[in-house]
């Protein structure tokens, strides 16, 4: 299912590379910014879902070497890079007990570190760019305290402090760094979620009546935040966020009345 109509070319021209673009947020984030005239590169470690209207490489954001070879592959196909979007990233459950170190080193490589080896990578051509701008999925985990995801939290808050770490250090080259952070999307990872649960119909219930406006998240209300925090429309904007998750993070409404 494809996105809404957008008929602004506001980013015609540029060039945006999307990590975990072949599916979910990442696949909803290519789409609009490609609506938006952006020309695609999608990252991804199995990059066959990928939309076919757009060039997709294999990497690992894990592996910096990976990482670097894609990035390189990139800008000789395009001569540039324009926009950034981190959105790679993995889940994991459960309290501090849950998780061994083995767990811990892999999530936060790939949450966290792979943020800064794609942007690294990319930097170089960023610093050329005259609209450059990186924008990091983090999620409503990096703010507000949720049962069961120590070790995604703890990730994600450092996905938060790092996107303003990077937007205090690129401002004055002319890069802007923002995040967005979503509450729970309708992805294929919270379906898996949802599948392994004892009672699949009972925790989707309960996850979209944890977010005030009564649902799951679109990947598409996602893909159109991120479109704006990219956009040359949007340049005195960074080292922020923007919250997608139906009011979680910051409202406190009474329970609903029958």
């Amino acid at each position: 299912m494809g996105g809404p109509e957008v008929s602004t070319v506001e980013l015609d021209g540029l060039v945006a590379v999307v990590t975990g673009g072949a599916s979910g947020i990442g696949a909803a984030i290519a789409r609009r910014l490609h609506a938006q005239g952006a020309q695609i590169a999608v990252l991804d470690r199995d990059p066959s879902g990928a939309d076919a209207e757009f060039a997709a490489f294999t990497a690992d954001v894990s592996d910096r070497a990976s990482v670097d070879a894609a990035i390189a592959a990139i800008a000789e196909r395009f001569g540039r890079i324009d926009i950034v979007v981190n959105n790679a990233g993995i889940g994991a459950q459960g309290d501090i007990t849950a998780n061994d170190d083995d767990e811990w080193a892999r999530v936060l490589s790939i949450n966290v570190t792979g943020i800064a080896r794609v942007t690294a990578a990319a930097l170089p051509w960023l610093r050329q760019s005259p609209a450059a701008a990186v924008c990091n999925t983090a999620s409503i985990a990096s703010t507000t305290g949720l049962p069961q995801r120590a070790l995604y939290s703890a990730s994600k808050g450092a996905v938060s402090a790092l996107t303003r770490a990077m937007a205090a250090d690129h401002l004055r080259e002319g890069i802007r760094v923002n995040a967005v952070n979503p509450g729970t999307a309708d992805t294929p990872w919270v379906g898996r979620l949802l599948d392994s649960a004892s009672d699949p119909a009972a925790e989707r219930a309960a996850l979209e009546a944890r977010q005030p406006h009564g649902r799951l998240v679109s990947p598409d209300e996602v893909a159109a935040a991120v479109a704006y925090l990219v956009s040359p429309s949007s340049g005195s904007t960074t080292g922020t966020f923007i919250e997608v998750d139906g009011g979680m993070a910051q409202l406190r409404l009474r329970p609903a009345e029958d």
